[in-house]
C-alpha cells in the first residue's frame, strides 16, 4: 500500500524511522567509543623512584644500602618469600629480610611474593591457592607484629601467556584474604597482547611493568641488552591503554654470560664468572646502560601517559654487587641526567725512587673505555717497573713508560669511587713524575 506524501500517517512512520534511525546512530557511536582505542591523558614532571630489595641473604650491607635509601627514594619494595615446584610439590623459601628495621624507615616499604612457573590447574580454594593465600596473610602478620605498615604486596608470578586468566583467580583469592592490603603484580610486555590481561589488571590495584630481560644469547657475538629504549616506550604507552595505574620498572643490573669453546651458551652471573666454568670459557659482558636508561627517564619526565605513576629499579645498590650500578650513577639517572665518569691519576712515593700511580674514578658513572697512560720521569733514569691490576706495559724509554688496560673481550672496569693501583716504576732520583691520561676509541 502506497500512501499519498500528505497523509498524516505517512508523516508519523517517517518521524518514526528518523527518530528510530537518530536511536540507531546514537547507539553504534556509543559502542564505538566503548571499544575503539583512545589515547590516554597525558602527564609530564618528575615521577617517584623506589627500588626493589630482592636479595635472599642480607648481611650487613643490605641495611647500610637500605638507610642511604632513605632520604633517596620513595620506597622500597622487599622481596620475603619464594615458591617453586619440584616434582609438582611446593617449595618454599623465606629471605632474610628484617621487619623491625623496615618499621622504622620514613618511606613506604612493599613486600613481594616471587612465584615459580606452574602450569595448573588453578583455583581459588584447593591446597596451592590456600598454600598462597596463606603465605601472603603470614607476612602482612609478621609485618603488623613488628608495627610495620606494609603500602602493597607484590605478587611476582613467572606466568605463562597462556596462563593470565588462571593468575586472575589466584590475585582474587590473595586479595580477599589479606584485604584492604592492596595487590601489585608485576607484568611483562608480551602479556599485553592477550585478551586476558585487562581483566588480570583490573583484578589488582596496579602492575609493574617489567622491561627489562635477558633473553638467552644464541652466541658471544650475537647481540645482547637487558633493556631496549624504544621497546620500553612503546610497552608503556601499550600498557597505559590498560587503564590501570602502573609503574615500570628498569635496570640496574649486569651480567657475565659464558659460552664454551664451540660458542654454546654455558651459563651467566651477576656477580663475575664461575668457578665451575670451563678455564678456556669465553665470557661476556652485558651491563645496563645508564645513559640510556637516563634518557628514558628524561622522556617521560618531559611528556608520559598519566596513569604512569613512577619508576621502581632493579634492584637497591649495594657495597658488595659486582655488577651494579653504584649509588652515585642511580641518583644520576633518576634525575634524567646521563653520568659520566672523571678518572684522575694519583703518585704516590712510599720510599725514595719508587713511584706507584694509581687510577682514581670520581665520577658518576663506572669507566669501561680503555686508558692509555703515559708517564714521564722528569729526567731520571728508568731502573724497573711494571704494570699492576690487569693493565699491560707497552713500551719505555730511559724517561717514560706507556702502560694500557687490556683490549676487549677482557674487563677493565674502573668503578665509581675505586682505586687502582695500575703501574710502579723504580728510579735513580726523585725527579718529578707527570702522567698523562688518553682515554682510547674502540
Amino acid at each position: 500500500m502506497c500512501l499519498p506524501a500528505g497523509n498524516p500517517l505517512s508523516r508519523t512512520l517517517r518521524a518514526r524511522w528518523l527518530l528510530g534511525g537518530c536511536l540507531l546512530f546514537v547507539l553504534l557511536v556509543a559502542v564505538v567509543w566503548r571499544i575503539w582505542p583512545r589515547e590516554p591523558a597525558r602527564s609530564s614532571g618528575p615521577m617517584p623512584h623506589q627500588a626493589y630489595v630482592w636479595q635472599r641473604s642480607w648481611g650487613p650491607q643490605v641495611p647500610e644500602a637500605i638507610g642511604r635509601a632513605e632520604d633517596r627514594l620513595a620506597g622500597v619494595v622487599v622481596l620475603v618469600v619464594e615458591v617453586s615446584w619440584q616434582d609438582g610439590r611446593p617449595r618454599v623459601a623465606t629471605a632474610e629480610w628484617d621487619a623491625i628495621l623496615l618499621s622504622r624507615l620514613k618511606m613506604p616499604v612493599g613486600l613481594a611474593i616471587r612465584i615459580g612457573p606452574f602450569a595448573g590447574p588453578f583455583r581459588a580454594d584447593d591446597d596451592t591457592a590456600d598454600l598462597l593465600t596463606g603465605l601472603a596473610f603470614a607476612v602482612l602478620k609478621q609485618a603488623r607484629d613488628t608495627d610495620l605498615a606494609v603500602g602493597e604486596l607484590q605478587v611476582d608470578f613467572d606466568c605463562a601467556e597462556s596462563k593470565l586468566s588462571g593468575y586472575r583467580t589466584w590475585v582474587e583469592a590473595i586479595q580477599r584474604r589479606v584485604s584492604p592490603t592492596p595487590i601489585v603484580i608485576t607484568a611483562l610486555p608480551s602479556w599485553l597482547r592477550q585478551s586476558a590481561f585487562r581483566k588480570l589488571a583490573e583484578a589488582a590495584d596496579g602492575f609493574v611493568l617489567q622491561v627489562h630481560s635477558l633473553e638467552r644469547p644464541k652466541g658471544p657475538d650475537a647481540p645482547m641488552t637487558l633493556c631496549n629504549p624504544t621497546a620500553a616506550r612503546h610497552a608503556v604507552e601499550t600498557a597505559a591503554r590498560v587503564g590501570r595505574p602502573f609503574r615500570v620498572a628498569l635496570p640496574t643490573y649486569g651480567y657475565v654470560v659464558a659460552f664454551d669453546s664451540t660458542g654454546k651458551f654455558i651459563g651467566l652471573s651477576a656477580e663475575g664468572p664461575m668457578a665451575r666454568w670451563p678455564k678456556d670459557a669465553r665470557v661476556v659482558e652485558i651491563r645496563s646502560e645508564p645513559a640510556a636508561m637516563a634518557d628514558l627517564v628524561q622522556a617521560w619526565t618531559d611528556d608520559r601517559p598519566m596513569n604512569l605513576q613512577g619508576i621502581i629499579w632493579y634492584r637497591l645498590p649495594t657495597d658488595k654487587d659486582a655488577l651494579n650500578w653504584r649509588w652515585p650513577t642511580m641518583e644520576c639517572v633518576m634525575t634524567g641526567r646521563r653520568p659520566l665518569p672523571a678518572v684522575r691519576a694519583e703518585l704516590r712515593r712510599p720510599e725514595a725512587g719508587m713511584v706507584k700511580v694509581d687510577l682514581v674514578n670520581d665520577g658518576q658513572a663506572d669507566s669501561t673505555s680503555r686508558i692509555r697512560l703515559k708517564i714521564a720521569c722528569g729526567g731520571a733514569d728508568l731502573i724497573a717497573g711494571d704494570a699492576l691490576g690487569g693493565f699491560q706495559w707497552k713500551g719505555m724509554s730511559t724517561d717514560a713508560v706507556v702502560v694500557e688496560s687490556p683490549e676487549p673481550p677482557a674487563s677493565c672496569v674502573l668503578a665509581v669511587g675505586q682505586r687502582r693501583t695500575v703501574a710502579w716504576l723504580r728510579l735513580d732520583d726523585d725527579k718529578e713524575v707527570r702522567v698523562e691520561i688518553e682515554m682510547v676509541q674502540p
